[in-house]
C-alpha cells in the first residue's frame, strides 16, 4: 500500500483523484495548498505526491522538493489543465515525473496512468535502496581497504594505478596522490619494469597466466629507490565497462632475513664439513696411502705373495682420497677464494663433463662484482643444481650456462636439451627446484623456469644490480 500526498484546491479534479486513489488502495493525505504542509513533515513516508492544481506555489514546492535528498526517491505527478497547455513546460521544468491531462476524466485511462505512476514510485524507492546498499558496500570496501594489514593496489589493463591503500603508502613510501594515474611499473625495479608491459600484453592476448590467480614472490621498489622482497597475489575482475586487476602485497623482508640467516649457517656448516673432508679425512687417507705404499714395497722386496694385496689396498685408498677431495671441492669450491664465480663455474664444467659425459658450454659476459660473496655462492649453487637436474631428471646430453652482467642486473641462465619441465612444475616442483627458488629469493632475485620451444628447459635467475652495488 502506497503512502500518497495530494496537494491542490478542492475541486472536481481533486475529488476524482482521491476517489480513484482510494480504489487503488492508496493511503491518501490531502492538503488544500502547500502552505498547509507542516514544517516537520517527513516526506520520506510518501512514495507518491500529486499536484492536482498548478500554481506558482506548487511549482516552487516541486523545485524545492527536488533539491532535497529525499526528493529523488519520490515520484511527482501533476495534473495539467488541457486549456492551459503552457503549464506543461512549467511542470517539466519544475521536475515533475509525469503529467495527466485529458485522461483525468476517463476512468480507464486514469487507472492506466496511475498504474504507471505507482510503478515509477516503486522503481524510485528500489533505486534509492539499491544506491544506499551500494554506498554501504563501498563504505565497507573502503574500510577494509584502508584497515587491512596488506598493501592493496588496483590497476587497469594498461597498468594504470587506480587505488593505493594506506598500507601500500607506508610500504612503498608514496602517497596515493603521487601514484594514482601512474603506471604500476613505478613500483618495480629493472629488469621487471621493462618486462611488465610484455607480460600484460601476452596475458590479454593469450590468457596464459604467470602471476594472476597464482601468486608469487617478486621484488618491489620504494620511492627512495631501495628494493625489497614481497609476496604478490593478483586477482582479476571483469566488469561490464571495466577490467581491473587487484594486487595484494605483503612485505617478506623479515622472513627473507631469517631464511638468509638459516642458509648462512647452513653454508658455514657445509664449508666446515668440506674443510674437515679436505684437511681431516683427506690428510688421513694420504698418510695411510703412504704407509701402505711403503708396506707394499717391503713385501715385494721380500718376495711376499701379500705384496699384490697391499698394492690393491693402496689403490683403494688413493681412490677414496680422490673421492673425498672431490666431495670437499663440491662443498667448498676453492676457486671462489682465488678467482671468483667464473673460475668456480669453469670447475663445474670440467667436473660435469667428466662425471656425466655431456657437452657443456660456458659463457660469461661483463664484469662480475659482488659486494657480498654469498651472492656468488648462491648463483653457483643454482647453476650446480640446474646442471644436475638437467642430467638426472631431464636426461640432457647438452648443457650451457650463460652468466651476464649489465648496469641493471646480473642474469644466470642454464639451458639444456633434456625432457624439460611439466606444465605444473611450479606446484609439483621437487626439492631441487624449491631450493633454487629459495636461494634466488635470498639474494633479491627472481627464478623463472620455462621450456625451450624445440626441447629442453631454461632456468633463469635475475638479480637487480641495485641490490648488491652501491649507487
Amino acid at each position: 500500500m502506497l503512502q500518497t500526498l495530494l496537494i491542490g484546491e478542492q475541486n472536481s479534479i481533486r475529488d476524482i483523484l482521491v476517489e480513484t486513489l482510494n480504489k487503488r488502495k492508496h493511503m491518501v493525505t490531502v492538503m488544500d495548498s502547500t502552505e498547509e504542509i507542516p514544517g516537520d513533515i517527513d516526506f520520506s513516508e510518501f512514495s507518491l505526491i500529486f499536484l492536482s492544481s498548478i500554481s506558482d506555489e506548487t511549482l516552487s514546492f516541486c523545485r524545492e522538493l527536488r533539491l532535497q535528498p529525499v526528493g529523488k526517491q519520490i515520484a511527482v505527478v501533476t495534473v495539467v489543465d488541457p486549456d492551459k497547455p503552457h503549464q506543461l513546460d512549467n511542470v517539466i521544468d519544475a521536475g515533475a515525473d509525469q503529467c495527466i491531462i485529458e485522461s483525468i476524466y476517463d476512468e480507464k485511462r486514469l487507472h492506466v496512468r496511475l498504474a504507471f505512476a505507482e510503478k515509477m514510485a516503486q522503481e524510485k524507492v528500489q533505486q534509492q535502496i539499491t544506491e544506499q546498499q551500494l554506498r554501504e558496500s563501498e563504505a565497507r570496501a573502503r574500510s577494509i581497504l584502508e584497515t587491512t594489514v596488506d598493501a592493496i593496489i588496483t590497476i587497469d589493463t594498461r597498468g594504470t594505478i587506480k587505488t593505493f591503500n594506506k598500507t601500500a603508502e607506508k610500504l612503498f613510501g608514496y602517497s596515493s596522490k603521487e601514484v594514482i594515474g601512474e603506471n604500476v611499473k613505478v613500483l618495480m625495479p629493472e629488469p621487471y619494469k621493462a618486462e611488465h608491459d610484455d607480460y600484460m600484453d601476452h596475458y590479454l592476448k593469450t590468457g596464459e597466466r604467470k602471476i594472476i590467480g597464482i601468486g608469487r614472490e617478486v621484488t618491489g621498489r620504494r620511492k627512495d629507490g631501495s628494493t625489497f622482497p614481497m609476496y604478490l597475489a593478483v586477482s582479476e575482475v571483469k566488469l561490464p565497462n571495466q577490467h581491473i586487476f587487484t594486487g595484494i602485497v605483503r612485505d617478506i623482508s623479515e622472513q627473507r632475513r631469517l631464511e638468509q640467516e638459516v642458509l648462512r649457517i647452513s653454508e658455514h656448516e657445509r664449508q666446515r664439513i668440506g674443510q674437515d673432508l679436505h684437511d681431516g679425512l683427506g690428510q688421513m687417507l694420504t698418510g695411510i696411502g703412504l704407509i701402505t705404499k711403503n708396506l707394499s714395497q717391503q713385501l715385494r722386496n721380500q718376495d711376499n705373495h701379500l705384496a699384490e694385496e697391499a698394492d690393491e689396498i693402496n689403490s683403494l685408498i688413493k681412490e677414496a682420497d680422490e673421492h673425498a677431495r672431490t666431495l670437499a671441492r663440491g662443498l667448498v669450491p676453492v676457486e671462489f677464494e682465488e678467482k671468483g664465480l667464473e673460475a668456480a663455474l669453469e670447475r663445474l664444467k670440467q667436473n660435469a663433463e667428466k662425471l656425466f659425459d655431456i657437452q657443456f658450454s660456458l659463457e660469461v659476459l661483463g664484469k662480475l662484482d659482488f659486494d657480498d660473496a654469498t651472492q656468488a655462492i648462491h648463483l653457483y649453487r643454482i647453476a650446480q643444481e640446474g646442471v644436475s637436474n638437467a642430467v638426472k631428471h631431464g636426461a640432457a646430453t647438452k648443457v650451457s650456462v650463460h652468466l651476464a652482467s649489465t648496469e641493471k642486473h646480473i642474469r644466470l641462465r642454464v639451458v639444456d636439451n633434456g625432457t624439460g619441465f611439466s606444465k605444473n612444475w611450479d606446484a609439483e616442483g621437487g626439492l631441487g627446484v624449491r631450493i633454487m627458488q629459495f636461494r634466488a629469493r635470498l639474494i633479491g632475485g627472481n627464478l623463472e623456469i620455462s621450456d625451450v620451444p624445440e626441447k629442453g628447459a631454461i632456468i633463469t635467475c635475475t638479480i637487480p644490480v641495485i641490490n648488491h652495488k652501491s649507487k
